[in-house]
């Protein structure tokens, strides 16, 4: 059986959306899409769609399945590493250089890890502590944008800093 396969023209214009093989698309804000791992196609929807930078949470050593940097690169997207391993990266001086970097972006920003759930947890933290939001409506932008087994630790670490 052979797939359906939509002219690439109509793909373009139609909004981020996820194949059953590829990572589902969150936009927990206008200007940002996050996600798992994107695909190829993800990459070129994204930059058809006025993404015009991709910043990628996972660290060298994870598997991509292709040359994600490169594919940015030919789309002319701007392509930014910030490496967060884990848990023990989920800190407050990531979520605040996460932060900066978005914020240099005038543009849409795909923003992803594996899972989304690092991209989650980061925003999170970002949302109450640069942005001052209520550990509730912090935690409700991570779950929006992909936070899911790390939600015990960003709150433990939100509910810790407060007074």
């Amino acid at each position: 059986m052979t797939a359906y396969r939509l002219p690439l023209l109509l793909c373009l214009l139609l909004p981020l959306t996820a194949t059953a093989a590829e990572a589902p698309l969150h936009q927990p804000r206008p200007d940002l899409y996050t996600a798992g791992q994107p695909s190829v196609q993800q990459l070129r929807q994204a930059a058809a769609n006025g993404v015009t930078t991709i910043i990628d949470l996972r660290r060298p050593d994870e598997q991509r399945g292709y040359d994600e940097a490169a594919a940015a690169e030919q789309l002319g997207l701007r392509y930014v590493r910030l490496p967060i391993g884990g848990a023990a990266d989920i800190t407050e001086a990531n979520a605040r250089t996460l932060d900066r970097i978005l914020k240099q972006d005038s543009g849409k920003t795909l923003l992803h890890c594996a899972s989304g759930n690092r991209v989650g947890a980061l925003l999170a933290l970002a949302r109450a502590r640069v942005d001052g939001a209520p550990i509730g409506q912090a935690l409700q932008l991570g779950r929006d944008a992909g936070l899911t087994s790390l939600e015990p630790l960003v709150r433990a670490a939100l509910e810790q800093a407060q007074p």
